[in-house]
């Protein structure tokens, strides 16, 4: 799973899962451009940093243009704050969208000729709160849904130039787990939920990530890899009385 003397843009790679991605292409042997609105209080080593919000298409196609070539692009950036539906107007939720769905599409649109020069690759990066309820985020869970969508339809498009797939994402401990799941007793109580026990490292996200961008996956295109330690464990496992001595 070599991307040696390939270029590689992680978008709001500064960071958390994204700075994770970035760390490992730069292991893998690829020149890693990192986008975010803001630079890195700790910059990844082996990266350049180009400042960029990824709702600005304008922006986006200056920052493809500036670029001599690409051959992988990681669609990352994106997120959201917990906010019940009842709790903000729709523009506010409309806003989560934009960020989740609509700016990599953006992106990927800006990227599009210099990836199919090189028959390169796209990687999402989804989540699982896409398949799934997501109470308290439910316009990020419906941007999620729609991105991984988004990506086979492209899959099918840009072939055989381009292939593009999706990691869909569990639990990640990152700098900013606390504000997801509390202090540190919280944070294993979640992890105890989790089949394999633990909430996923960005790292473990990052290797994935590389599988999908190098040679080792050049037949995987329109793919939806889980990466979420086995995923949740059924609820009405643990309240039924069918197997209680």
């Amino acid at each position: 799973m070599e991307l040696d003397g390939k270029v590689a843009v992680v978008t709001g790679g500064t960071r958390g899962v994204g700075a994770g991605i970035a760390r490992a292409f730069v292991r893998a042997g690829a020149e890693v451009v990192v986008c975010a609105r803001r630079p890195p209080e700790v910059p990844v080593p082996g990266t350049e940093f180009r400042p960029l919000d990824v709702r600005d298409a304008e922006a986006v196609r200056r920052l493809c243009g500036e670029l001599p070539r690409l051959d992988v692009l990681v669609n990352n950036a994106g997120g959201s704050p917990h906010r019940p539906l009842t709790h903000a107007g729709a523009d506010r939720h409309a806003r989560v969208v934009e960020l989740n769905l609509l700016a990599p599409l953006t992106v990927s649109l800006a990227a599009y000729e210099h990836l199919r020069r090189a028959r390169g690759s796209i990687v999402m990066i989804g989540s699982v709160s896409g398949g799934r309820p997501s109470p308290g985020t439910a316009a990020y869970g419906a941007a999620k849904a729609g991105l991984e969508n988004l990506a086979r339809s492209m899959a099918v498009e840009w072939a055989p130039d381009i292939r593009v797939n999706t990691l869909v994402v569990g639990m990640v401990r990152t700098e900013l787990s606390h504000l997801h799941y509390g202090d540190q007793d919280g944070v294993a109580a979640v992890a105890r939920t989790v089949p394999l026990g633990r909430l996923a490292e960005p790292s473990d996200v990052g290797r994935a990530a590389v599988f999908l961008a190098s040679d080792a996956a050049a037949y995987i295109s329109g793919a939806s890899l889980l990466v979420h330690g086995g995923g949740e464990r059924p609820a009405f496992l643990d309240a039924s009385t069918a197997n209680v001595p």
